[in-house]
């Protein structure tokens, strides 16, 4: 299974991809991690573009050939980026389960993108002012919607494993 995490920055989605991939015991794919290390490997004037989202397509099929679940966190903006990982699932015959983390809460929103720290040496976070200027598409009617305002972590990543073993196919 292909496990596609996506939300705006600040909603949890890295937390809880963390967390599911060690509950689950899957493989973690992390595009920020993926692109700050390009940028740290080119001129830094250079814009990477969809570099990071094409080297975690690669890095997640690969481990989906071997059998093993994968957890992808990124942003996932776009319908494009959504359809690619809808693409990495097919070419491998896997499941793909989307999910949209949401923080309902739009205070709480702006405190953890205000307060919260880089875990990727080199990072930049967005600004609460980037982050609801952003381009992002609508997911339609597919995903599983996680809203991290109210619960705890346990209990979203117990609620999300249930709901992940009863997807269908």
């Amino acid at each position: 299974m292909l496990v596609i995490i996506g939300g705006l920055p600040g909603s949890g989605k890295t937390t809880i991809s963390r967390a599911l991939a060690r509950r689950l015991g899957a493989v973690y794919v992390r595009v920020d991690t993926i692109e700050q290390a390009i940028r740290t490997s080119v001129d830094p004037s250079n814009d990477i573009g969809p570099a990071g989202y094409v080297v975690a397509y690669g890095i997640a099929e690969d481990n989906l050939a071997l059998g093993r679940v994968v957890i992808a966190d990124s942003v996932n903006p776009l319908r494009v980026t959504r359809e690619a990982w809808l693409a990495v699932a097919a070419r491998s015959g896997v499941i793909a389960a989307e999910v949209e983390v949401i923080c309902s809460d739009k205070t709480e929103h702006r405190r953890r993108v205000e307060t919260r720290k880089t875990d990727v040496e080199g990072l930049a976070k967005p600004t609460w002012q980037k982050v609801v200027e952003r381009i992002y598409d609508d997911w339609g009617q597919r995903p599983i919607i996680v809203d991290t305002a109210a619960r705890d972590l346990p209990e979203i990543v117990e609620s999300l494993i249930v709901r992940l073993r009863a997807f269908p196919g």
